[in-house]
C-alpha cells in the first residue's frame, strides 16, 4: 500500500512541477443532465494542453450539485479519457459517510487520488477534523490530498494528527492567510504535497512561491488554457514583465468580474468556456449563469486575454 501511496505522490509532484492543474467543468444538457460526450471532449482539449494534473469533480466541476451515479460516470470517463497522461484526482467531500462513498466510487473507477473537501456546513473542532480525514482515509486505498478552504481551518496542532495518517500526501489551501500556511508548511512532513488553490490562484502565485509553494490549480485552464499555459511559462522563467502584463491586463480585470456576482468563481468559468464554444451549459442551481452585460464584458476581456498570448478568436 504504501508502494501505492509513494507511486501516486511521486507522479503528483512531478506534474505540480511541471505544469498548472487542471480542473475540468461539468457540462450539462438543456434538461440538466450530465453531458459525457461534451464532458470528454472537454477532457481532451485540456489534457491536450499537458496540465500537470486533473481534478474532476471538483469545486470548479459542480461537485456540490452531482448525484452519486453522475459523480461516477463522469470519474470513469476521466480516467478513460486522460488514460494515464496525468494523474487523475477525483474530488470527495460532504460528511464522512457521504465522503467515504465518493471514495469508494473514485478508487473502483481508477482514480489516482482524492481532493477531500472540507465537510458540510458545520464548524467544527480541531481533533473532529482529523477525524473526519482519518475516517475517509481508511476507507480507501487512495492518497488524499486535504482541502483547507471554508469551514475547513487546520491549526498548527493538528498537523501531527493529519501526518499520522499514511495516505494522507498534501495540502491544498484556499485561505490564502499565507502566515498561517507558512506555519503549518515548516511543521508538516517534508515530503507532503502543497498547493495553492486560492481563486484564481495565479493573482497570488509569487506570493506563494515565496515560502516554497510553487504549484497552483488554475480555473482560466479550463476555458483558455493557453492564457494559463502562458502565464506559468512566464511563472516558471521567472518572466516577471509578462507575468505582470497578464495580470495587468487580464487576470485583475477578471477578478473584478468575478468579484460582482454571487457563485462567479464557476458560472463565469462556465460562461467562458462557452464563450469559446465548449458545450458545457448552463450551471446548476442553486448557481445561476452571469447577467447579459456581464457576459459581454466577459467576451470582451477573453477577446483581450487571448489576443496577449498570440490567439485571435
Amino acid at each position: 500500500m504504501a508502494t501505492t501511496y509513494t507511486s501516486a505522490k511521486e507522479r503528483l509532484s512531478q506534474g505540480m512541477a511541471a505544469a498548472v492543474l487542471s480542473f475540468p467543468l461539468t457540462p450539462f444538457d438543456a434538461d440538466g443532465r450530465i453531458d459525457t460526450d461534451a464532458f470528454r471532449t472537454h477532457l481532451r482539449d485540456q489534457v491536450a494542453m499537458r496540465p500537470g494534473a486533473l481534478f474532476p469533480c471538483c469545486g470548479t466541476g459542480e461537485f456540490f450539485s452531482l448525484a452519486e451515479d453522475e459523480y461516477e460516470t463522469l470519474i470513469r470517463a476521466a480516467v478513460e479519457e486522460v488514460a494515464g497522461a496525468a494523474p487523475v484526482v477525483a474530488g470527495a467531500g460532504y460528511g464522512w459517510a457521504q465522503a467515504t462513498r465518493f471514495a469508494a466510487i473514485a478508487e473502483n473507477a481508477g482514480a489516482d487520488a482524492l481532493l477531500l473537501m472540507p465537510p458540510y456546513l458545520v464548524d467544527a473542532p480541531q481533533h473532529g477534523l482529523v477525524e473526519h480525514v482519518r475516517r475517509v482515509a481508511e476507507s480507501t486505498t487512495l492518497p488524499i490530498i486535504v482541502y483547507q478552504r471554508a469551514q475547513m481551518k487546520i491549526e498548527l496542532s493538528s498537523i501531527a494528527g493529519l501526518a499520522s495518517i499514511p495516505n494522507v500526501i498534501g495540502f491544498k489551501d484556499g485561505h490564502s492567510d499565507l502566515d498561517r500556511l507558512q506555519r503549518l508548511k515548516l511543521a508538516a512532513p517534508s515530503d507532503w504535497l502543497f498547493f495553492n488553490g486560492a481563486t484564481t490562484a495565479e493573482m497570488q502565485a509569487r506570493a506563494y512561491r515565496s515560502f516554497g509553494i510553487p504549484a497552483y490549480s488554475s480555473a482560466v485552464h479550463a476555458f483558455a488554457p493557453e492564457i494559463a499555459q502562458s502565464f506559468f511559462r512566464a511563472f516558471h522563467d521567472d518572466d516577471h514583465e509578462r507575468m505582470d502584463l497578464l495580470l495587468r491586463e487580464f487576470y485583475v480585470p477578471f477578478v473584478e468580474l468575478r468579484d460582482q456576482g454571487i457563485g462567479y468563481g464557476v458560472s463565469l468559468i462556465k460562461t467562458a468556456a462557452r464563450l469559446r464554444g465548449a458545450k458545457v451549459g448552463s450551471v446548476r442551481a442553486p448557481l445561476a449563469d452571469p447577467s447579459p452585460e456581464h457576459v459581454e464584458e466577459l467576451d470582451a476581456l477573453l477577446t483581450k486575454g487571448l489576443a496577449l498570448v498570440g490567439v485571435q478568436r
